[in-house]
């Protein structure tokens, strides 16, 4: 159990958070949520013990293991693999003690190792490791490459796998699903549902929050304070307690009618479409909650075109790629190829997309597979490769893309930023502009380098809508937004009358803004018939996919013996096993079952009554919860030798 008594944290002379009292028990999952600079990270600093409370007192159980992602990945030439492996620092250890021995070759040291290795459950250790970087994304044939071949995302990535890897009994994950694809983010929440320990999530993604936590623990005004539920029943409840603290009648009134226009405006278009019905399914948890959605302080809103042609843009047979020439980003381009000397890379083959006025595309598939390369390619950034790309004259491309809060320019302002693009506007229509989007009074005068990685981002969005665009092209927009920014920032692309495309992990914001799916992937672009649910639903029952074959091809490989001491007679060549149908589908439904069964137990876990006849219920559960950990772990294994 971890406690806090009368704890107080402050950072410089702000006092962050002040007499907290409460207790987080074993195997509670734990969502921590607040607006930007309410104290999420420095509380994580605080259980990492990396700084000090103010006063009070903060106690973790005395032999607690705890576990985290660093915030920085050294340019390191060891392999990912081992880089992974390493935060198992007993079995690591292990692991280099053994292939020592056998380089110098002594045996003794050999048995040793081997016993070690025994000791610490380090015989599958690199099969696990490898179990963790294909489920976040890596093919198995970068599993030998270097920590420093791979880009900052990745190595994010690879932080993450290697604090999941770590023996840990409390995991602390600060916007873990940062750099993730969709595709990551459903393993993900998967591998944490069956996390053993008591976690601690900081994230601004609701659907997330919704999937993984048991609990969620709100910071606000230097307070913190415990609800027992996900996101959205936390929603709910402090709406009830805002409601309790006579929250102004008429303002409450206005919310509850913005928030019933903006459900009603959607089941006019859900009949329209079978996708629409998931946005249904996520306005339906947006009700009760006006008394909390009235207490935000963002509401943002681009402006109405000032045209609007119906057939916006389309790529017609197109390859996409790079190493073509340079395109102009409104004007209709043509297939031309500049000979560079150098042979361009095509990512995508033959693509057919067409965008009209009304449309709200959400693009999904894995990172690396294209989305990006669709967008820029639709913005005119990537020439094509080959066929056509038709925009209308009145195109007016409004672009996010993950690299522009990075392009704004430091030691200038919002208002520099605004003359840059309208040099003959007043200075006071750019003022009343950006006191819109909440940069009031002398903000507006402020140089942005001060300015946190939020109001960067929203700086960045509110230029996009200065310039009043018809169809937005919006890559991972979402990354340095917290949940009331991106609350609003999902009702105003909903309000928005021009065309959408949109890449983001946040299911609750492509959910709510989009009606239609394209999926990109190996290749190809094409409709993904179904919604954000189907989706996610398709991912984790892909029986005898490329995913699975592929995870079990990576555990062979990183779970390969190594040479013995003594030569051997060489083994026979054993055919590759055909793999039975009938038996894998009964071997993947066990599965399925035990892992009902523990989601189950955890439910009951996480209720207080579970605790209240002194504890012997929730003793008979963790042993059966034991039992059920076993019986998943052999049906795990029997499943993976299917694929042998």
């Amino acid at each position: 159990m971890i406690s806090f008594r009368n704890f107080a944290l402050r950072r410089g002379e702000r006092l962050l958070l002040s007499d907290v009292d409460l207790a987080l028990h074993a195997g509670w999952r734990v969502g921590v949520v607040g607006r930007n600079g309410t104290g999420k990270s420095s509380l994580f600093a605080a259980l990492m013990r990396e700084i000090e409370p103010d006063k009070g007192d903060l106690d973790l159980p005395g032999k607690a293991r705890v576990a985290s992602v660093a915030q920085e990945t050294p340019s390191l030439p060891d392999p990912a693999l081992d880089f992974v492996l390493s935060g198992d620092a007993e079995v690591h250890a292990a692991v280099q003690a053994e292939a020592n021995a056998f380089a110098a070759e002594d045996w003794e040291a050999v048995a040793e190792a081997h016993q070690r290795l025994e000791e610490v459950n380090g015989y599958d250790a690199s099969a696990r490791a490898g179990r963790l970087l294909h489920g976040l994304g890596f093919p198995a044939e970068t599993h030998p490459k270097a920590v420093s071949d791979f880009s900052g995302g990745w190595r994010v990535r690879l932080n993450v796998a290697r604090a999941l890897m770590t023996p840990s009994d409390l995991l602390l994950l600060d916007e873990p699903t940062n750099h993730l694809d969709l595709d990551a983010v459903v393993w993900m929440e998967e591998w944490l549902r069956r996390y053993p320990g008591t976690l601690l999530v900081i994230s601004h993604d609701r659907e997330f929050l919704d999937n993984v936590t048991t609990h969620t623990l709100h910071l606000h005004d230097g307070k913190a304070k415990l609800y027992t539920g996900n996101y959205t029943q936390f929603e709910r409840q402090r709406a009830e307690h805002l409601r309790q603290q006579n929250i102004a009648f008429e303002k409450e009134q206005a919310e509850r009618a913005h928030l019933q226009k903006f459900i009603d405006r959607f089941k006019a278009k859900a009949s329209k479409a079978k996708q629409a019905q998931s946005r249904m399914k996520r306005l339906e948890k947006l009700a009760g909650t006006e008394a909390v959605r009235a207490e935000r302080e963002f509401r943002i809103e681009f402006p109405a075109p000032a045209r609007m042609p119906f057939a916006l843009m389309r790529l017609n047979d197109a390859d996409c790629g790079y190493g073509g020439s340079a395109a102009d980003g409104t004007a209709s381009v043509g297939a031309t190829r500049v000979a560079t000397g150098v042979a361009p890379t095509t990512i995508l083959h033959n693509v057919g997309f067409g965008l009209e006025a009304g449309d709200r595309i959400g693009l999904l598939g894995p990172n690396g597979a294209g989305k990006s390369t669709l967008v820029k390619s639709l913005v005119g950034e990537l020439s094509l490769l080959s066929g056509e790309r038709y925009a209308h004259p009145d195109l007016r491309i409004g672009y996010f893309a993950q690299h522009t809060v990075e392009s704004l320019v430091e030691g200038t302002s919002p208002i520099d930023h605004l003359r840059e693009l309208s040099p003959d506007s007043p200075t006071q229509a750019f003022r009343d502009f950006l006191g819109k989007w909440y940069f009031p009074g002398d903000r507006a005068f402020e140089v942005i380098d001060g300015f946190s990685g939020g109001e960067k981002a929203r700086l960045a969005l509110a230029l996009i809508a200065w310039r009043q665009p018809n169809v937005l092209l919006l890559d991972e927009p979402t990354n340095h937004l917290d949940l009331d920014m991106r609350e609003a920032l999902a009702e105003a692309l909903s309000d928005f009358d021009g065309a959408i495309v949109m890449v983001s992990h946040d299911r609750h914001l492509i959910g709510l803004v989009c009606d239609k799916f394209v999926r990109v992937a190996d290749g190809v672009v094409e409709p993904f018939d179904g919604d954000l649910d189907e989706y996610a639903a398709w991912l984790r029952s892909r029986s005898g996919s490329e995913q699975k074959k592929g995870e079990a091809k990576a555990q062979a490989k990183a779970a390969a013996a190594p040479p013995a001491p003594a030569p051997a007679p060489a083994a026979p060549t054993v055919p590759t096993k055909k793999i039975n149908p009938h038996k894998l589908a009964k071997a993947e439904a066990r599965v399925a079952e035990i892992e009902a069964k523990l989601a189950d137990i955890e439910t009951a876990l996480a209720d207080p009554a579970a605790y209240a006849d002194g504890g012997k219920r929730a003793n008979d559960l963790g042993r059966e919860q034991q039992t059920l950990r076993a019986q998943l772990e052999s049906a795990e294994a029997e499943l993976l030798a299917l694929y042998g």
